[in-house]
């Protein structure tokens, strides 16, 4: 965990204003005395108020985040990298990659289909050309329309890309620290996406 040096603030109180050091990012305050003169002053104890309700949200969230197990972690890396997936193939107006009928970005009809799905090749699960934005009838209900994926898969990333799936048999194990940084990598993908698209 990286440490981060908290700057020197000016103290809030009433008649103070000298320059401290605070032990925490949300300190206000450069002693005891400036705390019990702003517990005394009803406009400054709303502020007070604020930064301590922040504070325990952000502690309860740190505590959080800590007690996470790798799998909830591989569930939250996998939904940020899915979001992109669907955001990218909505945004070049793809249709469904094994049907080729068009998809209902309205509601939540579409999914991100995996070419070798997770189970089978848990290695390419965050890998960009062997996901696609796909149909939930065929990804669901027609076990991700295999024959017909790979014929859409051809026509968009070439035979060679799908070739080099198919026989990727590499081994990949994914640390937290991985999980966090794929989850944080595809949250910034998407949202640059959306700003780029705006």
């Amino acid at each position: 965990m990286r440490v981060v040096e908290i700057k020197p603030k000016k103290c809030k109180a009433p008649g103070c204003g000298k320059l401290f050091k605070p032990a925490m990012t949300t300190q206000k305050v450069c002693s005891v005395a400036c705390a019990k003169a702003i517990a005394k002053d009803p406009k400054l104890q709303k502020i007070a108020a604020k930064a301590i309700t922040k504070q325990k949200r952000q502690d309860l969230q740190e505590r959080r985040e800590k007690l996470k197990t790798k799998g909830e972690r591989l569930r939250e890396a996998q939904q940020a990298f899915n979001a992109y997936i669907r955001e990218r193939d909505r945004l070049a107006g793809y249709a469904c990659i094994s049907s080729g009928r068009p998809l209902d970005w309205n509601g939540n009809a579409v999914d991100a289909g995996h070419y070798r799905s997770t189970g089978a090749a848990p290695h390419l699960r965050f890998d960009e050309s062997n996901c696609h934005a796909q149909s939930k009838h065929d990804n669901r209900y027609l076990s991700g329309n295999v024959a017909d994926y790979r014929i859409g898969l051809i026509k968009r990333i070439g035979l060679e890309a799908v070739e080099a799936l198919e026989t990727d048999q590499s081994v990949r194990r994914y640390t937290i620290e991985d999980l966090q940084a794929i989850k944080a990598l595809y949250r910034q993908k998407l949202k640059d996406l959306r700003r780029a698209a705006a």
